[in-house]
C-alpha cells in the first residue's frame, strides 16, 4: 500500500498545523494511501553540527527522533512537512529536523512527492511556504501544489476550521498529491527512474 509519512512540526499536537494534516489525511484514506503523522514539534532536536558523521556510519550522530524517522522516510511515497509561523519562517525545531532528515539519509529520493502546510495567525505564510519547498526542490522530489499557497489561518487552536479557504486548500493539495504518487508508480513500473549522471561538484573557491 502506497503511504504518506506528516510530520507535524507544531509544539502542539492538536493544533492548527494538525487541523491542516488531519484534512488532508481524510483525502489520502480516501484514496486508498496510508498515512502516519510524526510530531515532532515538541522534541528537544538539535541542529546539524556539520560534523558528517553521517556519511560513514549512514545515520545522524545525534540519536534521536531524526534517526527514528529515517526508515519511515525510506519506505513512504510522499512527505508533508507541516509548520506553525511565529517569524515568517518554519519553526526552529521543525528546521532542524528537516536539515538532519535530510543531510543523514543516504537513500534516493527521487520521484517521492514532496508537499508543505503552513498554519498562521495571519502573514509570514508564503515565505516559509517557499523555505520548506527547498527541501524538496534539492533532493528530485516533485513537489504537490494546489489551488493556492498552501497555507490554513487561525490563532487559537482549532480555530483553523473556521478557514473554508485554507481547509480546501489542503484537500486541494492532498488529491493533487495523491494523483502524482499514483502517476508516478505507474511511470516508474512503465519507464523507471531517470537516469542519473555521476554528479559533478564544483566548488568556487579552490
Amino acid at each position: 500500500m502506497m503511504k504518506v509519512l506528516m510530520i507535524n512540526g507544531s509544539p502542539h499536537s492538536k493544533g492548527n498545523t494538525y487541523v491542516a494534516l488531519h484534512e488532508m489525511e481524510k483525502i489520502f484514506l480516501e484514496e486508498g494511501i496510508k498515512t502516519e503523522i510524526v510530531q515532532v514539534g515538541n522534541k528537544d532536536i538539535r541542529g546539524c553540527a556539520a560534523c558528517n558523521s553521517c556519511a560513514e556510519k549512514g545515520k545522524c550522530v545525534f540519536n534521536d527522533i531524526v534517526n527514528e524517522t529515517a526508515p519511515k522516510f525510506e519506505e513512504c511515497d510522499g512527505l508533508v512537512a507541516a509548520s506553525p509561523v511565529y517569524y515568517a519562517s518554519a519553526n526552529a525545531t521543525l528546521s532542524a529536523f528537516l536539515d538532519r532528515l535530510f543531510y543523514s539519509t543516504q537513500f534516493d529520493k527521487t520521484m517521492k512527492v514532496g508537499a508543505c502546510a503552513v498554519a498562521a495567525r495571519r502573514g509570514g505564510l508564503s515565505a516559509a511556504f517557499d523555505q520548506l519547498n527547498k527541501y524538496f526542490t534539492i533532493t528530485g522530489m516533485p513537489v504537490a501544489s494546489s489551488q493556492y499557497w498552501n497555507g490554513i489561518h487561525g490563532r487559537e487552536p482549532g480555530e483553523a476550521r473556521q478557514d473554508e479557504e485554507g481547509l480546501q486548500t489542503m484537500r486541494t493539495l492532498a488529491k493533487n498529491m495523491a494523483f502524482l504518487i499514483k502517476s508516478i508508480a505507474l511511470g516508474k513500473e512503465a519507464y523507471g527512474l531517470p537516469e542519473k549522471e555521476e554528479f559533478q561538484q564544483t566548488n568556487f573557491i579552490r
